[in-house]
Parts: C-alpha cells; structure tokens; sequence
C-alpha cells in the first residue's frame, strides 16, 4: 500500500503498527524510520509528516499503551463486586495487557520515554493508567480496608508486584515457577495478587 492509499489519521496508524511488528520481530534496537517505512510499503520520507524522529515514534507508541493500559484497567475495576476485590482482577488485567501487547509493553517503561521534559503524553498516559490503581487504593482506605497513611506506598507495591509478575511471565519464567509447582500460570498470578491484598488489607 502506497501512501496516497492512507487517509487522516490512517498513515500514522500503519507506522506506529509497522513499529511495533518490528519491536516484536526484532527488537526496539531494529527501529529506524526508514525502515517502518519499508515495513508499512511507504516512502522512506512518509513518516516525517508525522513524527519528527525516531524518538516521537516511540513515545507515541508509549502513550498509546499507556491508553490502553488505563482502559484496561478501568474495564477490570468495572467488573469487581468491591474496590479490594478490584486489586486482584486489576493485576490480573495488568498481566493479560503485557501478554496482549508485549511490544508496547517492553516499550513504554524504558528509561529514555520515562523523562517528563521530553516526553510529556506519555509521561501524562502513564499518570492516568496509574490514577486507575490510586483511585482504586483510595475507595479501600475510604471503605476502611486499607490504612489511609500507606495509601501511596500500597499503590506503589501493588505496581511493582504487577508489573514484575507481568514482565516475569512475558520473559517464560513464571510459567517454569508455575509448572514447578504444579500451578496453571494464571492461577499462580491470582494467588499472589489474592496473597497480597489479604495481607494488606483489614477486611
């Protein structure tokens, strides 16, 4: 498809979609804007009608997995009968998204898209996926089912837990743990999250 063939916002869709089947076949190190281009059937200059470089191609995928991170999360949050319940389905959510979208995933967490300065859409999807989790934490401690004055540091280990349960079982090594154990991996997954809200929560 030639890019006379794309209309609006169809062009910008087909690069960043180009980029990340090069992120998942080659690696984020294998991006370069001539070659998405190639990759999407364009011109090697179609790509600077929408992003200046090579780093505004990659932080506009972050903010896009951030959106759908956020959205994610909200739709599991919607499902939980109980905003403490909603921590363990949110991890679960949190998990499937890596697993859905591995390139976006091993993109938008990368030192060079995490500076404000530089990258502030992805810098403000990323504070609106996290907003999910805080607004959720902060309906615990309204409810009485968390400590109030732990609040920010519960939110914060309730990410890393997430986030190194999703990155372990992207990279393989939490289904070894699982089959070790004799355990499904997503069983695995809903015992640790369903561990930790129980220790920390009152209720």
């Amino acid at each position: 498809m030639t890019r006379s063939s794309y209309h609006h916002g169809a062009l910008r869709d087909a690069l960043m979609d180009a980029c990340l089947r090069l992120i998942e076949a080659e690696g984020i190190a294998a991006v370069s804007l001539r070659r998405v281009a190639r990759a999407a059937g364009v011109s090697t200059g179609a790509p600077y009608h929408h992003f200046a470089d090579r780093a505004a191609l990659l932080s506009a995928l972050a903010t896009r997995g951030f959106e759908l991170l956020r959205d994610d999360l909200a739709a599991a949050r919607a499902t939980a009968p109980t905003p403490l319940a909603a921590l363990t389905v949110m991890a679960a959510a949190y998990v499937e998204f890596s697993r859905a979208h591995p390139a976006h995933f091993r993109l938008m967490f990368r030192p060079e898209l995490s500076q404000p300065e530089k990258n502030p859409a992805a810098m403000a999807a990323g504070d609106a996926a996290f907003g999910v989790l805080a607004d959720t934490i902060a309906e615990c401690v309204a409810a009485g089912l968390l400590p109030a004055d732990r609040a920010d540091a519960l939110a914060v280990a309730w990410w890393s837990i997430g986030h190194g349960i999703a990155s372990l079982w992207l990279d393989g090594q939490l289904d070894k743990r699982a089959a070790q154990m004799g355990t499904p991996t997503a069983d695995l997954v809903d015992q640790v999250m369903t561990t930790f809200t129980a220790l920390t929560g009152r209720g």
